[in-house]
């Protein structure tokens, strides 16, 4: 089918026959359309397809999507596929025709078959497009998202830049379907997008944070949102929303998500969408744009058993090139890291200072013991991450001596024990770090001791979610 529901027909036919769609991109079907008549929403005919899935996958019996331009492009395989779908055999006739017009043509014939009569096979599109007329974008704009919530059935794919990859398992198959804010509203999962003219997206102009949802509380919200606020005025923000339009968007996300444990917020605030591409803020004049990403997530790391480290070449950055007390989203030194990480089949990897000294992994803290001292690195390239003070302040209160200085590779290698901090991680044990076991290669008695402690910490601590039945 394409462009609806022919009339006349009997209504009982959707549930006695074998349906599929036919789909083409409004940006061809906008402009060959043009030629003839005028279109309009109504005669382009998607909102009445989109009725028509909907109204089969009720019933039990989603149909096949084809896109045109995956018929025009391999109609073989396209149509042995479709051919299996419902059932019936692939005939090799249907690849060919004779010109000319047919009995069956229908009564669009006279309008729209000029170009089919002429032809007795399928063609392949040009590769280049014509030049699309923008009196119809409006339309385009309308039509666009409606063709994409269908083009999403397509089994297979044109990708422009390469061979398409098949759907990958979610690593929590809950998280497939979430409700997300962006800019000021709460939208699907695959509506969740930002601008392409987003200061996000041209240089990772953004700050970041995330947060941890523990029993409907939010565990240390106002101490992450200081620090957002701290980033976003390092970096000359303009236009930065309230803190109470923060909490209220943080809020409304995980409220609609239903998400009151185990979940993890990651938290953003880019410099905005810009009028034109380019680097000069000057050109940032909508406002910041605001991403509330909430997914289920259990800690991301084995803390009973611990994780395995190694050290990565690519060093953490210098306050003389990009100051790490600025919580920002452009995290390709973190990446390189987490690249020779995964290269080394190890959980993280260990970034140095210029100096050699250690300073933190490519996401998280790092704390090690010797002789019943604990040691942590000084925040001059690390992140002061909030987990990281929080476990600080247990390690006092648990009457245990911490230092916080430089701290030489070879002090990790050899001691008694090493953890990691991290919101997403929470306490980390790590057993070995570039191929040398930490103390016994168990989990050692002060990190038992206080993910003991971090745990009642959690539970007892944090910002309510505003509860919807109270409203």
């Amino acid at each position: 089918m394409f462009g609806g529901r022919v009339l006349g027909l009997p209504e009982d036919l959707l549930k006695k026959g074998k349906h599929f769609i036919l789909i083409r991109n409004p940006l061809d079907i906008l402009p060959s359309f043009d030629k003839v008549v005028p279109p309009s929403f109504f005669e382009l005919g998607l909102a009445e397809l989109v009725s028509i899935y909907n109204e089969l996958s009720e019933l039990g019996k989603p149909p096949p999507v084809i896109d045109a331009a995956e018929l025009q492009k391999d109609p073989e395989a396209t149509l042995r596929g479709l051919c299996d779908d419902l059932e019936i055999p692939f005939q090799p006739a249907m690849l060919s025709w004779e010109a000319g017009a047919k009995p069956i043509d229908g009564l669009w014939a006279p309008w729209w078959y000029k170009n089919v009569h002429k032809s007795t096979c399928f063609k392949e599109q040009k590769k280049y497009p014509q030049p699309f007329p923008f009196s119809l974008y409006n339309l385009l704009e309308q039509s666009l998202p409606l063709y994409n919530m269908l083009r999403r059935h397509v089994k297979k794919k044109l990708s422009l830049l390469s061979s398409p990859l098949p759907s990958p398992n979610l690593p929590v198959p809950a998280n497939e379907k979430l409700l997300a804010w962006v800019g000021d509203e709460i939208v699907t999962r695959e509506s969740a997008k930002v601008s392409v003219f987003d200061s996000v997206v041209q240089g990772g102009d953004s700050v970041w944070e995330g947060l941890r949802v523990y029993k409907s509380k939010i565990f240390k919200l106002e101490e992450h949102l200081d620090r957002m606020s701290d980033s976003a005025k390092a970096l000359a923000f303009e236009n930065v929303p309230s803190r109470d339009e923060i909490k209220e968007a943080i809020f409304k996300t995980l409220i609609r998500n239903g998400m009151f444990d185990n979940a993890h917020i990651r938290l953003s605030l880019t410099r905005g969408k810009k009028v034109t591409s380019g680097m000069s803020p000057a050109f940032n004049l909508y406002g910041c744009t605001l991403i509330v990403l909430a997914e289920w997530k259990p800690p991301v790391y084995d803390n009973e058993q611990g994780i395995v480290l190694v050290t990565a070449t690519t060093r953490r950055n210098s306050p003389n090139n990009l100051d790490s007390k600025i919580h920002h989203n452009n995290l390709l030194n973190n990446i390189l890291a987490k690249v020779e990480g995964n290269n080394a089949n190890a959980d993280d990897a260990i970034m140095l200072d210029k100096d050699g000294f250690v300073s933190e992994t490519n996401a998280t803290n790092i704390f090690i013991v010797k002789k019943g001292r604990v040691l942590t690195p000084h925040a001059d390239y690390c992140l002061p991450g909030i987990t990281r003070a929080t476990v600080m302040d247990l390690v006092v209160k648990e009457q245990f001596i911490l230092e916080e200085r430089r701290i030489s590779l070879s002090e990790v290698h050899t001691a008694d024990e090493v953890w990691t901090t991290g919101t997403m991680g929470e306490l980390s044990p790590v057993v070995k770090v570039d191929g040398r076991t930490i103390g016994n290669g168990k989990v050692g008695p002060i990190t038992r001791k206080l993910q003991a402690v971090y745990k009642k910490v959690t539970e007892e601590s944090g910002v309510p979610i505003q509860n919807y039945l109270e409203t």
